[in-house]
């Protein structure tokens, strides 16, 4: 199902995490050759993504939400 990003984090090991208006959390890494997201590595990249719907394989799965973020 898809579902557009509302938001990032980073996870305990720095990578960035998009967070997904149904609640669920998908890592959007950059790891060339197989993954090609290089708008990750900046600020501007990731704001320019927002709204971009992803696969939430969560979603087709019916997982419940992923926990709130604090900051």
């Amino acid at each position: 199902m898809q579902q557009p990003i509302i938001g990032y984090h980073r996870d305990e090991q720095g990578h960035w995490v998009a967070e997904l208006i149904c609640g669920h959390h998908q890592h959007v890494r950059h790891q060339p050759p197989w993954t090609e997201r290089p708008w990750v590595t900046s600020e501007a990249g990731r704001r320019s993504r927002l709204g971009l719907a992803l696969e939430c394989v969560k979603c087709d799965r019916g997982e419940p939400r992923d926990n709130p973020v604090n900051d």
